[in-house]
């Protein structure tokens, strides 16, 4: 039987987004495939359709680390689809190696992995949302961490006390936290929303590069994000993390209403987004 949703994946040249496209598009699903580099996103492109013997995914590049590159990628989507069933939130960069473990910024000059690991994807999310409300039932997956650090909103840049650790976790935990939030302020028969840890140290290029080894397997972190994906059972489950498939607690930080609440005004102050969920 075939898939008929629409899906859209960023990061999905590399590890987890690649065989979750690879995979979604051997059941028929159209994905979407997003990246920052065109020769990478043929490549994967063109290996789905031979592999798979189906049409060839569109294309979408876009560096996430530049906030009008995120609008123009939004732009395309809108022009490419009609409907968008499922946003897959799986581009980022890890605590250390290929991005290096030194404090840098984004064009925008926000701290790198916030601006990269969060606030494309918070921005992203609020200018597809619409779409995705119009193609109800629709899904938001963030793929996040058990890797995560409290945010200091005095210090949301981390200027101060700066780790490729600490970077990372915050940019982590902002994922779920409003992932948490945007789920209360939509209809879980409308449009779901939940975070999950995928699998620990998969062996993708991210993590080879900075730990050297894997520990779980990419298939472990495969299922786990498919299952939130195009699990029926989980056709309402909303404001969710999952560590791989059990549903798990995230910091304490993530269940403070207004740490959240702030999180969600700061947000939109530093993307310009507007909050279509008024």
């Amino acid at each position: 039987m075939t898939d008929e949703r629409t899906i859209l994946i960023t990061g999905a040249t590399d590890g987890l987004g690649r065989a979750l496209a690879g995979h979604l598009a051997s059941r028929g699903v159209a994905v979407l495939l997003h990246g920052r580099d065109q020769g990478r996103l043929d490549v994967v492109a063109d290996e789905i359709r031979d592999t798979h013997r189906v049409r060839r995914p569109r294309t979408l590049r876009a560096d996430l680390a530049e906030l009008d590159q995120v609008r123009r990628l939004a732009d395309e989507v809108r022009e490419a689809t009609g409907r968008l069933d499922v946003l897959v939130s799986n581009a980022g960069i890890g605590s250390g190696l290929p991005a290096g473990r030194e404090r840098s910024t984004s064009r925008d000059g926000y701290e790198l992995r916030f601006a990269v690991n969060y606030l494309a994807g918070f921005l992203l999310t609020l200018e597809l949302l619409p779409l995705l409300r119009r193609s109800a039932p629709a899904r938001i997956v963030n793929v996040a961490s058990l890797g995560q650090y409290p945010i200091d909103f005095d210090d949301l840049m981390i200027e101060h006390g700066y780790s490729g650790g600490r970077a990372y976790g915050q940019s982590k935990l902002a994922q779920i936290m409003s992932g948490f939030e945007l789920a209360r302020r939509l209809p879980a028969d409308e449009v779901t929303v939940n975070s999950l840890h995928p699998a620990t140290y998969m062996p993708t290029k991210m993590v080879l590069e900075e730990i050297g080894h894997s520990a779980d397997s990419l298939a472990t972190g495969l299922a786990a994000t498919d299952r939130l994906v195009s699990d029926e059972s989980l056709a309402t489950t909303t404001g969710r993390f999952f560590d791989r498939t059990r549903e798990a607690r995230a910091d304490a930080q993530a269940y403070d209403p207004a740490a959240r609440a702030l999180l969600w005004r700061r947000s939109l102050e530093l993307t310009g987004a507007k909050d279509v969920t008024d």
